[in-house]
Parts: structure tokens; sequence; C-alpha cells
């Protein structure tokens, strides 16, 4: 397996559209059956980058920040922002499209942490990540600090250790 691989090689996009059964009382397609679409763009392109099969390990905050009626083409892109030892963060942009009125929203953004695991589901190494384009580089740098802040708010990591972390708490 490639040591490194590069960040575009991840990129992953998903495009479905919002069906009667998918929405709730209201005709908006339902927070939790978006939240499992990311969930599986983010599955694939953590599967991309690391050749194994991954788990989902951490969702981050996902807002509904407009809703996607019914009858929405949605889109999903996802790209891996960096990899640690066996985790992956993986940045999955949606944006919902009214083909029609040819009107496209962006609708939520999210960050997802996969776990390559072997044929026993223990974790195992993956590929590092290059980085090429600026959004890439800054996606990649900011990764850091967002796995201390989940590994902090998890119990898994003492406040002091997250030395990535100081800098927004120093007064």
């Amino acid at each position: 397996m490639s040591k490194t691989k590069l960040a575009a090689e991840s990129l992953t996009t998903m495009t479905e559209m919002i069906f009667p059964n998918d929405t709730n009382t209201l005709g908006n397609l339902m927070g939790g059956n978006l939240m499992r679409m990311m969930d599986v763009v983010g599955a694939i392109c953590a599967q991309k980058h690391s050749n194994r099969i991954v788990v989902t390990a951490s969702v981050d905050n996902v807002s509904f920040k407009e809703s996607i009626p019914l009858g929405s083409v949605v889109t999903l892109q996802a790209k891996v922002t960096r990899a640690f030892s066996s985790s992956m963060e993986v940045v999955i942009d949606v944006w919902a499209e009214n083909i029609p009125a040819q009107e496209r929203v962006s609708t939520n953004k999210a960050f997802f942490t996969f776990v390559a695991v072997d044929q026993s589901g223990r974790p195992i190494d993956v590929p590092q990540l290059i980085t090429e384009t600026e959004e890439e580089k800054a996606l990649y740098d900011g990764a850091l600090r967002r796995r201390q802040l989940r590994l902090v708010l998890a119990g898994r990591m003492n406040p002091s250790e997250a030395v990535e972390l100081r800098s927004l708490f120093e007064v």
C-alpha cells in the first residue's frame, strides 16, 4: 500500500433525489436521512483513501442551515482533510438544487472521522495525506485542532495535553 495519497484522490460525489418517503410532515428531507447519506459518502471517501474497510468514529456538529424540500436534488461531496495513524477526518459539503428553478443552495457542512480496520475490526494504518490546493492545506492545518477538541470532548484527552487548543483559551 502506498505510504501517501493526494487529497484529490479521495474526492467522492453522491447525488440523490428527495422522494416522499425521505421527508417529514412538512415535506422536507428528514435530518436522519441526510445524516445517513453523509455517512455513506464519507465512508466511501475514507475507503478510497485507505483502501480498507472503515467505520464511523465521530460526527462533528451537523447544523441544518437550510431545509431540503421534496423533489430537490441533493449533492454531497466528501474529501479526506487529514490522515492520522488509522483515522481520517473527512469534510462533507451538501447542496440542494431545484433544477427547474435553476437554484442551488449550500445546506450543510460537517466533519466526520472514520477509522480504517482490518478483517477482525482492529485499527490499521492508513496512508498520509498530501495536500495541493490552498483550501486543502487550510483544512489539513485545522484538522489537528478539530481532532484534539473531539478527543477532549469525548474524555479521551486531558485538556492540558491539547497543545493545538491552548491558543483558544489564552487570555
